[in-house]
């Protein structure tokens, strides 16, 4: 999977793909990414990428010819996503429809916002990863690559393990032991030391979905709700509440 990244600070992209999973990824040719520094866009011997707006104001807005400039010479794969509080948000719905593609751009933000002109005439949408703000949108574009990234084929070791994460169902993941089995007398619960897998399974969506409903009923909502059978797993496990 390409993913291009266009951004004034490309060593903040780098650095951080370039460790563990997502730095395994690139060095076995699973994942290419690619930090374009707008400021190769500039004309003038400080490198300007950013004006005052019209109207006066506060802070400066990314100027149009810059970023332009920079990703008509790349001409990266598409979408080109604006990193914004605008636009949709991302979920792990989004990250599975990224990876179910070849490869897609971002264009991080910076200082007030970019001209209105970079939104309308260059990008193919915005993307938000929350309602708060950030300084610029690397942090918000290293988010996307990581969510994403794991899901692309090869490149986590256990394919099955993003399977059963935590959203990957529309769930929270069920708790989670290692050893040692009593650690200062918390005791790993039996049903995970008794090898019956059927077992095990029933345990593990029962507790997924006990701790769904407690922390984040939204969830169990937006999947209309518990099915009859859920609610009998529950029952067996006795988790109803």
């Amino acid at each position: 999977m390409r993913i291009d990244v266009f951004t004034i600070f490309p060593e903040l992209i780098e650095g951080f793909t370039g460790h563990s999973l997502l730095g395994r990824a690139r060095s076995r040719g699973l994942l290419d990414v690619r930090a374009h520094d707008l400021r190769d866009g500039a004309t003038d011997v400080h490198r300007t990428v950013d004006d005052a707006p019209f109207g006066g104001g506060a802070g400066m807005v990314l100027m149009p010819e810059p970023v332009f400039r920079v990703v008509e010479a790349v001409d990266p794969l598409r979408p080109l996503l604006l990193l914004g509080p605008g636009g949709r948000r991302f979920d792990q719905a989004l990250a599975r429809e990224l990876a179910a593609g070849a490869g897609f751009s971002l264009l991080c933000g910076r200082y007030e916002g970019v001209d209105h002109r970079i939104r309308t005439h260059l990008v193919d949408g915005e993307l938000s990863i929350g309602d708060y703000v950030l300084a610029g949108g690397e942090v918000a574009a290293c988010v996307v690559i990581e969510a994403v990234a794991r899901l692309v084929p090869g490149v986590m070791g256990n394919a099955a393990s993003a399977e059963h994460e935590s959203f990957s169902d529309g769930l929270l993941e069920e708790p989670q032991y290692t050893r040692p089995a009593d650690f200062r007398g918390w005791v790993v619960p039996e049903v995970l030391r008794s090898g019956d897998h059927g077992r095990i399974a029933r345990w593990r969506r029962a507790q997924a979905l006990a701790r769904t409903l407690a922390d984040r009923p939204d969830l169990i909502e937006a999947r209309g709700g518990l099915a009859p059978e859920e609610r009998a797993l529950l029952e067996e496990w006795d988790l109803v509440t």
